[in-house]
């Protein structure tokens, strides 16, 4: 809801967007450095970079991935 809303208000405004992974919950999500227990789900992170989508975005990053902490490899799954 809240990106809808602002929406308007971004219209001709260049964005860059970082996503740090740790906005997921850590059962999506769990190599990342601060998990934050009810994070996101993946669907509501899709969702919400499709909306983004009618912005200006002109660049982005993904931060916060720790593969290391992961050995299921779940959160490089859902970082992509």
């Amino acid at each position: 809801d809240v990106v809808r809303r602002l929406l308007p208000e971004l219209q001709g405004c260049p964005l860059y967007v970082t996503i740090d992974v740790d906005v997921l919950d850590p059962a999506h999500a769990p190599g990342t450095g601060s998990p934050e227990p009810g994070g996101l789900s993946v669907p509501e992170l899709i969702e919400i970079v499709r909306l983004l989508g009618a912005a200006t975005v002109i660049g982005g990053d993904l931060v916060e991935v720790a593969h290391a902490w992961d050995p299921t490899a779940r959160t490089g799954i859902a970082a992509s």
